[in-house]
This record gives C-alpha cells, sequence and structure tokens, in this order.
C-alpha cells in the first residue's frame, strides 16, 4: 500500500491510498516508526482519502500511531475518511480516541 510523506513545522502528513490489510500493517508499521522517530513530529495528520479498504489491521496501525504519538505528547488525527474504513473505526470505538476531521 502506498503511502506518502509530507513534513510542514514538524507537522507529518500521513497519505494512505489503496488497501490496509494485514498484508501492508507491518511494514507500514516500520515505515511509520523510522518517520516518527527522524521527524519527531508534533501532530501527524492521516489523509485517508484514497484509502480503499481496511480491516482490523488499520486499527491495528492507528492504535500504534496513537500510542506513540501520545509518548512524543504530540496529536494524531484522521481525515477524509471513505465509508468502508469509517464503518471499521466506528465500530472498533477509535472515533473516540481519535479525532477524525
Amino acid at each position: 500500500m502506498p503511502a506518502t510523506y509530507a513534513v510542514h513545522n514538524r507537522s507529518l502528513t500521513v497519505s494512505l491510498s489503496g488497501e490496509l490489510d494485514h498484508h501492508r500493517a507491518r511494514g507500514l508499521i516500520d515505515d511509520l516508526d523510522q518517520e516518527l522517530d527522524e521527524l519527531l513530529p508534533r501532530e501527524v495528520l492521516v489523509d485517508c482519502a484514497h484509502l480503499s479498504f481496511m480491516d482490523s489491521s488499520g486499527i491495528a496501525v492507528l492504535l500504534h500511531l496513537l500510542r506513540r504519538m501520545q509518548a512524543l505528547d504530540g496529536r494524531l488525527s484522521v481525515t477524509a475518511l471513505p465509508e468502508q474504513p469509517a464503518r471499521v473505526l466506528r465500530a472498533a470505538g477509535l472515533d473516540r480516541l481519535i479525532p477524525i476531521e
């Protein structure tokens, strides 16, 4: 699953596209950890506008990001969620933990 990264004033935008399933989640977590370790952002915005599918592995990715950002005393938010990934996040209750814009 392609992910692109953009940085502006210690704010990291992660743009996801394609499918976020168990085949892709581990590599994405490793990539995100590397970006966070290098940049130490104050804010991470996950742009899901081009995400076509998410399963419980996507929940694990977002929870991992949430824990990492809490450890950095930073903020995590998600934006532009298509309907299917939004249903997965709502069913898991993540909309109560992570701001969805």
